[in-house]
């Protein structure tokens, strides 16, 4: 069983794209569940959590991969 409800694949998307492809993407999610987001923008790791702290989700992770981060964000209700 994985820790995340859905994958986002944003590897080589460059901002604002990682955060607006995140936000359709949640919105086919139901409220607590988690979307795992897969990025190498270097602007990602300030907006993902800043596009959480604006839009009501929760922010629960960042960890490094192979030449990308993982983020992980549950959706707020």
């Amino acid at each position: 069983m994985s820790d995340f409800d859905a994958t986002l694949d944003a590897i080589g998307l460059l901002c604002p794209l990682p955060v607006l492809k995140a936000r359709k993407r949640l919105q086919a999610l139901g409220p607590g569940d988690v979307l795992q987001i897969l990025a190498d923008d270097p602007a990602a790791l300030i907006d993902i959590p800043h596009f959480c702290v604006e839009a009501g989700h929760a922010f629960l992770d960042q960890s490094e991969g192979e030449n990308h981060q993982i983020y992980r964000i549950r959706k707020g209700g």
